[in-house]
């Protein structure tokens, strides 16, 4: 199998489906890796049944190519490279645990979101918490659903790093014969394009709930990759093709996908669920509603024209009904 001088060793952190997904692809390409799990139980159940206990369980892997540990700093000493696949929600609750010298580790952030009490980047929150260089501070995303690189479908992601040589030293370790890589130096346009998409699927979700059509989702989707687009250009300023498939590619597929957790947590709500009573009923995280909140907190400081994701936030945060929200942004859409 082949190997890497850069990224090095690698652990993942996480254990949830993207975690899983990831794992499975770096093992076509890297001959062991490390993976922090916070639970023993759910370690030894993995290293039982060969499998995930809880998520992706169809996956087998090759448990003797896999050093798991619940001690992350154990992880973080033994590791060159940490790759970051909690929840945002919660990552502050693992990742501040860590009190080992990681200043030399390379980072690489599959987090699909902010850090929901300073409104940071997780890579800007990584660099200034931990003294991580920026150049060696990466970010994954694109159309890469969990459930579908479980049943080896195709899938693109894309690697960002301001130092591109790196993000294209590491685009080899997920390749495979269904995924394919592509290296960008876009970091903070792809971090906040990944958490904006996930808010707008929650609003595609809530229309589908509505039965409002096909029709106006269209229009919906069509007006928000207008809106990211004017967003990243107000907080990230750069060269960028909004229609590549980190930024377009992500937002449909997370839109319309039955896999996407933020399209379905928005379907409820529009079938008449209450905010409160959809979070309880969802079995895994919907980002897009701690996003909402950190995208229109952030925003406060650009005053960028964003009527779907306000319209999304006073839904999930101030209460306010589905059809009065979208009725009121409707006319501003074409």
């Amino acid at each position: 199998m082949a190997k890497y001088l850069f990224p090095g060793h690698i652990a993942v952190m996480g254990g949830g489906s993207w975690a899983t997904a990831l794992a499975k692809l770096l093992l076509q390409n890297c001959d062991t890796i490390t993976w922090y799990m916070r639970r023993d139980d759910r370690i030894d159940d993995f290293k039982r049944l060969r499998h995930n206990p809880a998520y992706l369980t169809d996956v087998i892997f090759d448990i003797e190519r896999i050093n798991f540990s619940s001690d992350i700093n154990e992880v973080c000493t033994v590791a060159d490279t940490l790759l970051l696949v909690m929840p945002s929600p919660y990552f502050k609750d693992h990742i501040d645990k860590i009190k080992v010298d990681i200043s030399n580790k390379s980072i690489i952030s599959a987090v699909k979101g902010i850090v929901p009490d300073s409104n940071q980047l997780i890579t800007d929150y990584m660099i200034e918490r931990f003294g991580v260089s920026r150049d060696r501070t990466l970010v994954i995303s694109g159309p890469c659903h969990a459930e579908e690189v479980a049943l080896d479908r195709p899938a693109y992601l894309t690697v960002g790093c301001t130092d591109i040589h790196n993000a294209e030293l590491v685009a080899p370790c997920l390749n495979g014969k269904h995924n394919h890589t592509i290296p960008s130096s876009d970091v903070d346009g792809i971090e906040y394009a990944a958490v904006l998409k996930n808010l707008y699927a929650i609003a595609a979700g809530i229309l589908h709930g509505m039965k409002i059509g096909d029709n106006m989702t269209a229009i919906l989707i069509s007006n928000a990759i207008r809106e990211m687009e004017r967003f990243l250009d107000a907080v990230s300023p750069r060269p960028r093709h909004i229609c590549d498939s980190v930024y377009l590619g992500d937002l449909l597929v997370t839109a319309y996908s039955r896999f996407s957790r933020n399209h379905n947590f928005g379907s409820m709500i529009g079938r008449g669920y209450s905010v409160k009573a959809a979070r309880m009923e969802m079995e895994q995280t919907a980002e897009g509603y701690y996003g909402a909140k950190c995208i229109h907190d952030i925003n406060e400081r650009y005053g960028v024209d964003m009527p779907i994701a306000n319209a999304v936030y006073s839904i999930l945060y101030n209460g306010v009904s589905a059809a009065r929200a979208f009725s009121a942004i409707a006319p501003l859409m074409d």
